[in-house]
């Protein structure tokens, strides 16, 4: 009987055996091996680094994130459940911890990242404006997101997490990853329209 392809047979290799090597490194880590937690420690340094620091705006406070986040995989990789890829479980304890390191600090991220021009062009895509001046628009225009909606956007747009793994990252449901997705569009179109129509 033929057997239909499931999610992880669509995957492509590369992100099957990244997923595996990942899953191998935390189940090490679970049994004490500091090899393992200092070669995923390497593989998510980058990637957390520059989630947070556009997150926070500040190279040392996420530094300090990223180490609170990795401490907790050291220390608590026996909670993962499976039920998500390794990558979702660990960028969401960086978002939860970034949020509560906002709340902290009284401020908000100001620093937007460079990246998801598309969501500009649905503003007006018949206009022509210089890339370098809407790379700029939109980075202050992502600024004056909620760090809530900010936050949608970039780990959609920027690390191209689904919807399914966002709602995991951040803890809430998938309808909720929308609707914030929809007003932070919303909300953009709104900020770049009037740069966009300077364009033509």
């Amino acid at each position: 009987m033929r057997q239909w392809p499931t999610d992880a047979d669509l995957e492509p290799p590369a992100a099957v055996a990244a997923d595996q090597r990942d899953l191998a490194l935390l189940e090490q880590i679970v049994a004490g091996d500091r090899a393992a937690f200092d070669a995923l420690y390497r593989r998510y340094y980058g990637r957390l680094m520059d989630f947070l620091t556009r997150m926070l705006n500040q190279h040392e406070l996420a530094e300090e994130v990223v180490n609170d986040t990795m401490l907790v995989v050291w220390t608590g990789g026996a909670a993962f459940g499976g039920r998500s890829r390794v990558s979702t479980w660990v960028f969401g304890i960086a978002y939860r911890k970034a949020l509560k390191r906002l709340a902290r600090e009284r401020r908000g991220p100001t620093s937007p990242f460079e990246a998801a021009l598309d969501l500009a062009a649905d503003s007006d895509p018949g206009a022509e404006v210089d890339e370098a001046q809407l790379h700029s628009r939109f980075r202050a225009a992502l600024a004056e997101l909620s760090p809530a909606h900010r936050s949608v956007v970039e780990l959609t747009f920027l690390l191209e997490y689904s919807y399914e793994e966002v709602a995991d990252i951040v803890g809430c449901p998938v309808n909720t990853v929308k609707t914030r997705m929809f007003h932070a569009r919303a909300r953009l179109r709104g900020l770049l329209s009037g740069f966009l129509g300077r364009g033509r």
